[in-house]
């Protein structure tokens, strides 16, 4: 999220006079809400010509909601999945209505504005405008190989799949592991890559005494690694099939992507969470990637099957175990495919294309 907010400002600063007030992590949260009303008046005064005001997440703009001040202003919001489902009753019954009193609500997927709908959002208000990525073609020069001495438990006569990502439940890392791995052939490894401690944490100690609705609601506000715990069971179990690097460095990781066979996202529905979008998919295809994720939710707006990615059945084991047999029996034929989804994921998903397209809303917007 904050890169679509850094790509946003910087994209419509290109076509329209903008001011921002950014979170700069040089002061709590706490303190940045709490003084928001305040800077947003003094912004205000200080640039009388200002005639809207974008709220580039649902929580600021949850909060946003009970300033005063400046009501005479049109005011938007985006909102990006988790901040429309968190599943907190207040929030649900209370915060959620006040997302009427904006001028307009941008969703960044279609399913993340059904979702913002089922919760009494008017339909009329909401706009999908999905996310971009960088379109720039980067030339990977390097191989695998020339970083194995860093990993050395790659199998660099194995195909590579790869999954990217903080270990949430609804990315579906375990049940990847559980119902899909066991079930393909030996020519091939798991490349499991983002954030990863492979030992408990006190956070995990702590998390666990709290009472069982507490304790979801918490691991989803904070992006808690939900799914830490099993992964750190099972995966012992499938090396060397399966291993996982942990962070590594983006410069690494665009090499792993662009030589791997596939990007999985196998995502799984979890209730009060959601992949608004899935970002991290249009990465992997630009990277060179073939990508296969989940069609679920947000990721439905991310991948357009056969175009730009290939979408399996959500906790669907048979589809995905046929459709990852399929792309290893045809390797050459796949590589092939995921130069031209690359290039369809370039065109039609960029920076600029979704900065414009805010751009254009907020001079409508404005010029009512």
């Amino acid at each position: 999220m904050e890169k679509q907010s850094h790509e946003l400002i910087n994209g419509v600063a290109l076509y329209l006079k903008t001011h921002t007030i950014v979170y700069n992590h040089q002061e709590s949260l706490l303190t940045f809400f709490l003084k928001l009303n305040a800077r947003i008046l003094k912004v205000i005064k200080a640039n009388p010509q200002i005639k809207l005001i974008h709220f580039n997440d649902g929580l600021i703009a949850a909060i946003a909601s009970y300033h005063k001040g400046y009501e005479q202003i049109k005011k938007t919001a985006t909102i990006h999945g988790l901040d429309i489902v968190y599943p907190l009753a207040y929030f649900q019954k209370k915060i959620i209505p006040r997302f009427n009193t904006f001028d307009r609500i941008f969703a960044v997927s279609d399913a993340t504005a059904q979702a913002a709908c089922d919760r009494g959002i008017k339909a009329e208000k909401i706009q999908v405008i999905v996310n971009g990525v960088d379109s720039t073609e980067h030339r990977v020069k390097k191989k695998i190989a020339d970083i194995s001495h860093k990993y050395p438990d790659i199998q660099l006569d194995k195909k590579i799949f790869v999954t990217l990502g903080r270990p949430v439940k609804r990315k579906g890392f375990s049940w990847l592991l559980q119902h899909v791995i066991p079930y393909l052939g030996t020519d091939f490894q798991l490349l499991m890559l983002g954030p990863y401690s492979t030992k408990k944490t006190l956070t995990d100690l702590l998390i666990k005494l709290l009472p069982s609705k507490l304790k979801t609601m918490i691991m989803l506000f904070l992006g808690y690694p939900s799914d830490q715990t099993t992964l750190r069971k099972i995966l012992p179990l499938y090396y060397p099939k399966a291993i996982h690097l942990g962070k590594v460095p983006f410069e690494d990781l665009q090499i792993i992507l662009n030589e791997s066979l596939a990007f999985l996202m196998p995502n799984i529905a979890i209730t009060g969470d959601m992949e608004g979008f899935g970002l991290v998919c249009l990465e992997a295809s630009t990277a060179g990637s073939l990508v296969i994720a989940s069609a679920l939710e947000g990721i439905n707006s991310a991948v357009q099957h056969k175009k730009n990615g290939i979408l399996v059945p959500a906790e669907n084991r048979h589809a995905w175990v046929n459709v990852l047999t399929e792309v290893l029996e045809n390797p050459e034929h796949y590589q092939q495919q995921a130069k031209i989804y690359a290039e369809y994921t370039r065109t039609t998903y960029s920076w600029d294309i979704m900065a414009r397209t805010y751009g254009n809303a907020f001079l409508e917007i404005a010029s009512k």
